[in-house]
């Protein structure tokens, strides 16, 4: 059993500010093998994610404390959509379609979402990375 509380929270945020990757995840799931993949991501500013998709899940974000620029990009390189998720504005999360590539930025310290996608987990692909200029 796992609460996720302030407590966790803070353990977790603190764990990503001393990570040299700026985040660090929580896994609730058993094992990389799972059928569903939840986690807690604490996320730091100037953490860094390439633009990248998930060809056979959905994977949704949560935030639960700080807030994210959400990006969607068309194959094209081309941007889709921007979004801002902070709970404070009322914009909690977002269901990102299988194969939608996307990618995000963290703008306040402290930042933990919760994010959920099918498993087993699978590692990104080169196919699945889009260079693009940000």
């Amino acid at each position: 059993m796992v609460k996720i509380d302030n407590a966790l929270l803070d353990k977790v945020g603190q764990q990503a500010k001393e990570s040299p990757r700026l985040r660090m995840n929580f896994n609730l799931h058993k094992s990389i093998g799972s059928p569903v993949q939840r986690l807690l991501n604490a996320l730091e500013p100037g953490t860094i994610f390439p633009v990248h998709r998930h060809r056979h899940t959905d994977e949704t974000y949560i935030v639960l404390r700080g807030a994210i620029r959400l990006f969607l990009y068309h194959e094209d390189k081309t941007l889709l959509e921007s979004c801002i998720l902070d709970p404070c504005d009322g914009n909690y999360g977002f269901n990102i379609p299988a194969g939608t590539f996307h990618n995000l930025e963290v703008l306040d310290k402290g930042t933990v979402i919760f994010e959920v996608k099918e498993g087993p987990y699978t590692p990104v692909t080169p196919k699945d990375i889009l260079e693009t200029q940000l």
